[in-house]
């Protein structure tokens, strides 16, 4: 059963975990609570899990009271989908942060490595504004196979930990800061520009893309001769 209709509004990819090792993802933003519900009941008929990301309480609080058995985190606005876990994947993704409020990003990017079945561990609020911070746990950072970097206002977090590990980096660029980091274009820029080698960018706030990436870049090591 590779596709799946439903209705008028989805249709739902469920080869494409055959096909890329990751199966579909569900982007809750913009759907009503009925048609997530649908989508999930057609997803735990296909016997599988699934993952929704910037999901609102509204939907959350729709799906309990239908019945459906999930799990909702208001941090990272993540709704999963109880059902057969997803394969584990060997290695450790860090997930640091520039600050407190770039945590609901992080927490998008740790709850979508999690679920892909690799482990995360969090490091927040180690953002350069206090330098000693990120190199009191360097040595958490450095036994990580993949590195996440989540930051706004210079975005310049990403830039440095690409400097000072082995492992390769992505950065993801928030939209927290001031007026003149334009909603997150000013850390987009400053971590596309960077000169610390190694480094992967993905689109701003995304960090459900930054996770993504990681765990194929994991998938790929037990391959490299």
């Amino acid at each position: 059963m590779p596709d799946c209709d439903i209705s008028s509004f989805a249709r739902l990819d469920f080869d494409r975990k055959a096909r890329t090792g990751f199966g579909e993802t569900v982007f809750g933003e913009g759907k009503t609570p009925e048609q997530l519900r649908r989508i999930f009941l057609a997803f735990k008929a296909a016997r599988q899990s699934a993952l929704a990301t910037r999901c609102t309480a509204e939907q959350a609080d729709y799906l309990a009271a239908a019945g459906v058995a999930c799990t909702w985190d208001p941090v990272s606005r993540t709704i999963v989908l109880k059902g057969r876990p997803n394969r584990r994947i060997k290695g450790l993704v860090a997930v640091c942060t520039g600050g407190t409020a770039d945590i609901p990003i992080a927490e998008e990017a740790a709850r979508t490595v999690e679920f892909f079945g690799a482990e995360a561990l969090r490091l927040y609020d180690v953002g350069i504004a206090g330098l000693h911070r990120l190199l009191g746990r360097l040595d958490d950072i450095r036994r990580a196979d993949v590195v996440i970097a989540v930051a706004g206002m210079e975005g310049a977090l990403g830039s440095v930990i690409a400097g000072l590990v082995g492992a390769p980096v992505v950065a993801v660029p928030t939209s927290v800061g001031y007026g003149a980091g334009a909603g997150g274009l000013a850390p987009l820029l400053s971590m596309l520009n960077s000169c610390a080698e190694g480094l992967s960018v993905v689109n701003i706030d995304n960090g459900f893309g930054a996770a993504v990436c990681a765990c194929r870049m994991l998938r790929m090591r037990p391959r490299a001769k």
